[in-house]
């Protein structure tokens, strides 16, 4: 079991090797930790993960979160789950020592969370969505809202959420009409929200609830939305609680994470529902999106590992199952031989080498997120902290999104691996791709993220954050420049930032002109093509490592473990970068065939 949904050699060699944690634990923020002990701490987390998750995954699919009777039926191992992540300090890992935390980086935290995530990623929202409320708490809240909420929520015994989406509003957070009435130090809240993971369940002693609403005469569209704490139940300042006017409505039932349960909520329907102001007035928003950036983070981590999970699954599946013959030189299938392993078809070997470049590209592309991030908050000087901000910002709506769509093909590679068998309740393929698929909606749809990549972060500062990711590939085709064996895979990379500069030049141009629907109608293909050349970028350099690995005989793997990583980078730049040729091509066709007016797009069918 210890080895069924996740590859630790990979993620080792991706922290430590590819990403150098080093840097990170030399920081003075960081330094009361080194890798022994990271080494350590993630052993100890994928044990915990063997024993108390990864059982539970396929129970947990096959007895969903359910409502019943006012409240949420949940697995009873949420609860277990909760406290055990509260014991063990996966609640507090990241948070500073005067809050109660271990101050560990980001980079550390999301290599945790995604050998969770991969054990059985229907219970680790739970503690996801916890900590990020009591983050937004730390940063924003008063010392009172911090001694109430914070330590119970940090040692698991109260669960936390983030508030946003309405039913008539979705996405558009400008269009909430939650609404907030000023009752001395205090607000009565009356209103509703959608899809809150983590909502509510049975067994949860309380839910702190973070929740956008709108103060009473407060300005139109975002800059009038406040935060508050709501809790499902108030503490009186005396040890005891009384309820809050919070009410379950029901739990959305899904195709996939079923045991992570899916709420919807009506606060004040008796008119006495309080919260209580977090921050300053009409900052809501603000507040929310600077925590973003994580929970994007942790959405593609997720996503990232669900693919990891499943590609050890077609792999194992692949070398046990006999099916067919391999071809004779004559190009005629021997039927006296015996049946040979369907690992050895070179179809099926396709398909699990799309598996393993995904999903270990994917990891790479968190692992790197995270450690811009920790850079841009840790370092001591501010131009640096500046550029690892913006590489951050630039990087954020890719990490989020290129996990969860290529994620997806790829656990759908894997069903097909598995052939009918893929297909049915008895093996894992199908709960994996029914599981990720959410993903690519959670914290903001791909459209979104495609639209804040090329309409924001690609143009921000005049294109500094571009300029600087381009930077750092360019270091690494040079590193790359030197090793005969990569020259070639490195010119490809360079001569696809070039290809990169003349699509940025046809698109720019209708925004120049003020044709800012036609410069974002594509902007879903761009992110596409973005990403795949950003992995490819990734797989360089992990082929640059390996080499490096091989050529010094500075080994912390074996020969064969390295050998694979560039022979899966050769894949990657064989059978899936050429992809961005015919990409490009459909961005810079100049047809603007999603533009228009309804009838001229849909015709009669309109």
């Amino acid at each position: 079991m210890a080895n069924e949904y996740i590859d630790v050699e990979t993620l080792k060699f991706l922290l430590n090797e590819v990403h150098d944690l080093e840097e990170i634990l030399n920081l003075p923020e960081y330094n009361d930790h080194d890798s022994d002990s990271i080494d350590l701490l993630i052993n100890s987390v994928k044990d915990f993960s063997d024993k108390e998750m990864y059982p539970y995954f396929k129970e947990m699919d096959e007895n969903p979160a359910h409502f019943k009777n006012g409240e949420i039926v949940v697995h009873p191992q949420v609860s277990k789950y909760m406290k055990a992540s509260g014991e063990m300090g996966l609640l507090a890992g990241a948070f500073p020592y005067k809050d109660g935390g271990m101050q560990l980086p980001s980079t550390v935290m999301n290599a945790l969370g995604y050998i969770q995530e991969a054990a059985n990623n229907h219970l680790p929202g739970y503690i996801g969505l916890t900590i990020g409320a009591a983050e937004l708490i730390t940063h924003f809240g008063n010392e009172n809202l911090n001694q109430t909420y914070v330590p119970k929520m940090l040692n698991g015994t109260w669960g936390g959420t983030m508030c946003l989406t309405e039913p008539q509003a979705g996405s558009s957070l400008s269009d909430i009409v939650t609404s907030a009435t000023p009752d001395g130090d205090r607000y009565k809240i009356h209103g509703q929200k959608i899809f809150i993971s983590g909502g509510d369940y049975q067994g949860a002693e309380n839910i702190v609830h973070l929740l956008l609403a709108r103060i009473d005469g407060a300005p139109a569209g975002t800059k009038g939305i406040s935060l508050f704490v709501v809790p499902k139940n108030r503490p009186d300042g005396h040890g005891q609680l009384a309820p809050n006017d919070v009410e379950t409505v029901t739990d959305f039932e899904k195709m996939g994470q079923k045991g992570y349960c899916t709420t919807h909520l009506f606060f004040g329907g008796n008119g006495d529902c309080h919260g209580y102001l977090v921050g300053e007035l009409h900052q809501g928003l603000k507040y929310m999106f600077l925590m973003m950036n994580g929970a994007r983070i942790a959405v593609g981590r997720g996503a990232a590992a669900i693919c990891a999970a499943a590609y050890q699954a077609s792999l194992k599946y692949a070398h046990e199952r006999a099916q067919g013959r391999k071809l004779a030189s004559t190009g005629k299938k021997d039927v006296h031989q015996e049946q040979t392993l369907i690992v050895n078809h070179p179809d099926v070997r396709r398909m699990l080498l799309l598996q393993k470049v995904v999903s270990e590209g994917a990891l790479s592309l968190v692992l790197l997120t995270s450690k811009y991030q920790d850079l841009s908050k840790s370092l001591q000087n501010a131009e640096e902290r500046e550029k690892y901000a913006l590489l951050l910002e630039i990087l954020t709506p890719i990490v989020k999104t290129y996990p969860s769509e290529m994620g997806r093909v790829a656990v759908d590679n894997g069903v097909q691996i598995l052939g009918g068998y893929g297909f049915c309740s008895d093996y894992i393929l199908q709960q994996y791709l029914r599981d990720i698929r959410i993903f690519s909606i959670y914290e903001g749809t791909t459209g979104i993220q495609s639209q804040d990549l090329l309409g924001r972060k690609i143009t921000m500062e005049n294109g500094k954050a571009l300029q600087l990711l381009s930077n750092e590939i360019k270091t690494t085709i040079k590193a790359a420049m030197v090793m005969d064996n990569l020259q070639a895979y490195a010119h490809t990379l360079g001569d696809k930032l070039q290809l990169t500069q003349d699509i940025l030049k046809s698109l720019l141009g209708y925004a120049q002109k003020g044709d800012y629907e036609r410069f974002l109608a594509d902007a879903t293909p761009f992110m596409d093509y973005f990403s795949n050349i950003l992995i490819a970028w990734l797989w360089l350099d992990m082929a640059r490592e390996a080499q490096q690995a091989l050529l010094t005989g500075s080994k912390r793997h074996n020969t064969t473990f390295y050998e694979s990583k560039i022979h899966a980078m050769q894949f990657y730049f064989t059978y899936e970068l050429p992809k961005t040729t015919g990409l490009a091509e459909i961005i810079m066709n100049d047809k603007a065939l999603t533009i228009g007016s309804k009838q001229k797009v849909f015709g009669n069918e309109y």
